[in-house]
């Protein structure tokens, strides 16, 4: 077996793994590889052929494409080594990948430390576990959205989106500007899951109705879908009997969540967070195992391409400290804790002593939509480290919160982050 070897591996080319790769370039390391499964860096960006990215790293207004490519020309003007179409399948516990492409065969390449960039992946029908035939014509939004903008095919001409996720969003108003008949969105909770200004330029701009707090529960045709059968839910997301109404439609398209790829991520001694459904990791995207980091949709699913840039530009300076030992662990392991309404917080630990000008920037989701809203910061003496006012919060927007490094004291243990009006 064909043996290499690097300093730092980083399994996936997309927004996360370009900037942890330019960064850790920038931070002294030399010898940097990115592993791409895909024939082309960029990741999900490649076919997302709407603008709206840039606005927070960039101060534009790009296309994904266009976002990509900044990195990726940058990617190739540092001699950083990048190998497409190359699958990694095992990660071993003495610093060595298992990876597999055309070009090499199976090879090992030993390392200093592997950040884990893979992004995330769409739940399909298998996970919903809707009732009814399995003709053709369901897919999920994604997988519609590179049909549409990279193979150049419609997924059919009456649709119906279950879910409103960005994707799905987004997909109604691509599709409608093809000539296709969007039926409407279906979202089961009583609010939408995604950005708003999603839901306001894809589907309010666009006169596609979202339905609240309904589903499809029975699925209609043998060889390609005819119809699908709705149903309006209540409080425990049951359906409701006798609201159910059959529409008729050729494709249903699925936004129904996505889930860190994290099988990889899985072969190692590594602590998983139940809500993230990605690693538990410090402020330095640090997972339980030293040599091993994480950013990106791996780690978090995230509303902006912007965010996911900084968080893998965390983890490349991050393991390039780790590499050169500049690390330094604080004398109390310092745990977040979270409290109503708050979804979850990443990172989940801070672990080094920071210097005086650095900061902690804190991503958080909130479980469900409120108004007028403070976001609290407390320490383990209730003293109040920071307090964000929001006027509205709703699951689909990340929040963050940034703390300046002065004030985690030697002797702090924990910081909770809880809501209040």
């Amino acid at each position: 077996m064909k043996e290499l070897n690097y300093d730092i591996v980083i399994i996936g080319g997309g927004p996360a793994g370009l900037s942890a790769a330019l960064e850790a370039k920038r931070n002294g390391i030399k010898n940097v590889l990115i592993c791409e499964r895909s024939s082309c860096l960029g990741g999900i960006l490649e076919q997302c052929i709407h603008n709206g990215f840039g606005l927070q790293y960039f101060k534009e207004e790009l296309t994904g494409p266009e976002y990509a490519d900044r990195f990726i020309t940058k990617v190739n003007k540092n001699d950083i080594d990048v190998k497409l179409n190359t699958m990694v399948i095992d990660l071993l516990d003495d610093k060595e990948i298992i990876a597999v492409n055309s070009t090499d065969g199976l090879f090992k390449v030993k390392t200093k430390a592997v950040i884990l960039a893979m992004g995330c992946r769409e739940r399909t029908r298998g996970a919903l576990t809707i009732p009814g035939d399995r003709p053709s014509g369901i897919m999920t939004a994604g997988k519609a959205q590179r049909y549409v903008n990279i193979e150049g095919f419609l997924c059919g001409k009456e649709v119906v989106i279950l879910g409103s996720g960005d994707i799905g969003l987004i997909m109604a108003r691509r599709l409608t500007l093809e000539g296709v008949n969007v039926k409407g969105v279906l979202e089961i909770m009583p609010y939408s899951t995604g950005l708003v200004r999603n839901k306001v330029q894809c589907l309010d701009d666009y006169n596609i109705p979202l339905y609240l707090n309904h589903t499809v529960t029975y699925i209609h045709g043998k060889e390609r879908l005819e119809g699908i059968t709705v149903a309006k839910v209540d409080e425990n997301l049951n359906p409701i009997e006798g609201t159910e109404k059959y529409v008729k439609c050729d494709t249903l398209l699925l936004s129904v969540g996505l889930i860190p790829e994290n099988e990889l991520t899985r072969k190692l001694d590594v602590e998983f967070d139940n809500a993230t459904k990605g690693a538990k990791v410090n402020e330095k995207r640090e997972t339980k195992v030293s040599w091993v980091f994480a950013c990106g949709n791996v780690l978090h699913v995230h509303d902006l391409v912007d965010n996911v840039t900084m968080e893998g530009e965390i983890a490349g300076k991050s393991a390039a400290d780790y590499i050169n030992n500049n690390l330094k662990v604080r004398n109390k392991k310092i745990k977040v804790s979270h409290g109503k309404n708050i979804g979850y917080v990443v990172p989940q630990f801070i672990e080094y002593e920071q210097d005086s000008k650095d900061s902690i920037k804190l991503y958080m989701r909130v479980k469900y939509p409120d108004k007028n809203v403070s976001i609290v910061v407390k320490d383990n003496n209730d003293r109040k480290l920071s307090s964000l006012k929001k006027e509205i919060v709703t699951p689909g927007s990340m929040i963050t919160v940034t703390l300046p490094a002065r004030l985690f004291s030697k002797d702090m243990d924990q910081i909770d982050v809880s809501m209040g009006k």
